[in-house]
């Protein structure tokens, strides 16, 4: 029962639940767009373009919206974001379903839910806190909603890619326009209490300026953050590849590229399930070395890889070791950040996970294009063992200089 404990609060099963069938949608409108992209232009660096555009809202205004949540009534603002990514799926699936879509309009709506999800994600991160009644059941809540999230991973792309292959793209958007009435009902249903806003009368400028002032002085917090920046810069954008993956290196279909997620889905429920059963007094930190090294070693045999099988398994392990790196860091945050500074601090998480992934994927995809894949995937693979290296050598000088005898 210790694994499901954040269960037991009202309001976070609920949210719990409508998030659950709310993603599969999410996953399999993600599917939907990389393969139409990939189907209308054949182009890894256009599948990047497109990355980009979804995700640069999370490098630019994530700060600033960090300070804008600390400011405002969390609940009120994930409503009101989960009805605006119910329009932009609506608009999405009438687009193609009709047949006016463009790589254009894909482009226009993509940053319009990047946009909306930047805001979204910061707001529901830092109203965790809010729907438990034992703070001490915080990191399973985390661990759940990331199991929840890579189930979807795991089904919704496997689902979808039947859909995908049998129906086309438009069904794929209408089920995840369909799902968000899960997601907002479930939070209609919420009995909440307001709580006193403690940053309400400070400006978004000057609370920004703080955030990153706070996070400055706090090395603990700032060291997790860059690792997890560079890692989204050269390491994470592997899963903008995966349709590549799957026709050039394996001749595959749109069946084959659900099956590269749904293994890439299935080893991060592996990692959601192990980060659930974390005890209190864990030491995420290390956790976070040597899933950074699990993760660099999956790329790494993924890029040698000519048998179908063993691509799907080191996709998996893959995907277990960003799943345990990721999750640790924004456990870490959540219950080492001071509650003023809370919504501030992971905003820069956002930034740097999902910030700078779509520079990345601009980035990667562009080597993919003049590069062989193979080339392009050993490249992140080596990228991540330096990045692992180096965050071991900072833990040891820490570890070093907090025992130095005085």
């Amino acid at each position: 029962m210790s694994l499901f404990r954040a269960l037991k609060h009202r309001n976070y099963r609920l949210h719990f639940t409508g998030q659950a069938i709310s993603l599969m949608g999410t996953w399999m409108q993600r599917i939907a767009v990389s393969w139409l992209v990939y189907r209308l232009t054949e182009s890894a660096l256009i599948l990047g373009l497109v990355s980009f555009v979804a995700l640069i809202p999370s490098l630019i205004l994530s700060p600033l919206i960090g300070s804008f949540v600390d400011r405002h009534q969390k609940y009120r603002i994930v409503l009101t974001t989960q009805f605006g990514l119910m329009l932009q799926a609506g608009a999405l699936t009438l687009m193609v379903f009709l047949g006016h879509h463009s790589i254009w309009w894909i482009g226009v709506l993509s940053f319009i839910q990047g946009v909306i999800s930047t805001v979204d994600v910061t707001a529901r991160q830092s109203l965790m806190v809010e729907l438990l009644d034992d703070k001490a059941d915080l990191p399973n809540a985390i661990a759940l909603n990331s199991s929840a999230f890579n189930a979807a991973r795991m089904l919704g792309p496997a689902v979808g890619g039947v859909l995908l292959s049998n129906y086309g793209e438009a069904v794929c958007f209408g089920v995840n326009f369909v799902s968000f009435f899960a997601v907002i009902g479930s939070l209609l249903s919420m009995r909440l209490t307001n709580k006193p806003l403690s940053a309400k009368q400070e400006s978004t400028w000057k609370g920004l300026k703080e955030g990153f002032n706070y996070l400055r002085h706090s090395p603990h917090l700032l060291s997790l953050i860059l690792l997890l920046a560079a890692s989204s810069l050269v390491i994470i954008p592997y899963t903008t590849l995966l349709p590549v993956i799957a026709r050039e290196m394996f001749n595959g279909d749109a069946t084959t590229f659900s099956w590269f997620e749904s293994a890439a889905g299935l080893g991060a429920m592996a990692g959601a399930i192990y980060m659930a059963r974390t005890q209190v007094g864990t030491n995420l930190r290390f956790r976070v070395m040597k899933a950074s090294g699990l993760f660099a070693s999956g790329i790494l045999i993924l890029s040698f890889a000519s048998w179908l099988p063993l691509a799907l398994l080191s996709v998996l392990l893959a995907a277990m070791g960003m799943m345990v790196q990721n999750s640790s860091i924004n456990t870490y945050i959540q219950t080492h950040a001071m509650p003023a500074y809370r919504a501030r601090a992971i905003s820069y998480y956002i930034m740097a996970f999902q910030g700078v992934f779509p520079l990345g994927s601009l980035f990667i995809g562009a080597l993919a294009e003049t590069w062989d894949i193979h080339y392009t995937l050993l490249f992140q693979g080596i990228a991540g063992v330096l990045i692992t290296l180096s965050f071991v050598i900072y833990i040891w000088q820490h570890i070093s200089r907090r025992y130095a005898p005085v």
